[in-house]
Order: C-alpha cells, then sequence, then structure tokens
C-alpha cells in the first residue's frame, strides 16, 4: 500500500507537469521567445504557469522518495515524508477544494502512520 502510495504521488507529479505545459503553453512560448531569464516574475500568468509546473517534478521525486523508504523499510523517512505532505496538502485544500490535493491529504496521514509503526 505505501508502495503505491508512492507510485500515486509520483503519477501526479506527471499529470501536474504536463498539464502546466499544456494549460499555460501560451506564458511558456512567450517566455522562451523572451529568453527566460528574467521573464518570469513581472508576470501574474508566467508565475503561475512557472510554481503550477514545477511543482509536479517535486510531487515526483515526493514519491520515489516514498517507494524507496518503502522498499527499504525506512520508517522514519516516511515519517518525515508525512509530516512535510499534510500542512502542504491542508494548505492547497483550504486555498483550491476542487483540486488533487485531496489526494496528498489522504496519503499524507497514512504515511505518518506507517512511518510511526501504528499501522503495516
Amino acid at each position: 500500500m505505501l508502495i503505491a502510495a508512492g507510485w500515486l504521488l509520483l503519477a501526479l507529479g506527471v499529470v501536474h507537469t504536463v498539464l502546466g505545459f499544456v494549460w499555460f503553453k501560451r506564458p511558456f512560448a512567450a517566455l522562451l521567445a523572451e529568453g527566460v531569464v528574467g521573464r518570469v516574475q513581472g508576470d501574474p500568468q508566467r508565475r503561475l504557469a512557472f510554481w503550477f509546473t514545477v511543482f509536479g517534478p517535486l510531487l515526483m521525486l515526493a514519491g520515489h522518495v516514498v517507494v524507496h523508504a518503502a522498499q527499504h523499510g525506512d520508517l522514519a523517512l516516511l515519517r518525515l515524508v508525512g509530516w512535510y505532505l499534510l500542512p502542504l496538502a491542508m494548505a492547497g485544500v483550504a486555498a483550491l477544494p476542487r483540486t488533487p490535493f485531496w489526494v496528498a491529504l489522504l496519503v499524507a496521514p497514512l504515511l505518518i502512520a506507517s512511518g510511526s509503526g501504528w499501522i503495516g
């Protein structure tokens, strides 16, 4: 179950990244046309595109860490990832209730409970 949770986070990250490039193709095209460096901070749409899209690889990293920790029985690392993920998911659900942050809100307590030895 923990490995599945890790793969779920990884898949969520892939989808986040792909959707970021699809949904924000115009801001990214303009960004590339202007040379990228220093071209994000002054434009709210580009900032949104950048942060939305860059969040995907971070979710992928978290997913890989969870899979690795579960495969190696590293309970402390599972618990740590859960504690990092929980407030992020809570803030995401509060700010944007109709988003996939609910997935992270379900996964985080699972990681905390597993990493604490409460569930096997």
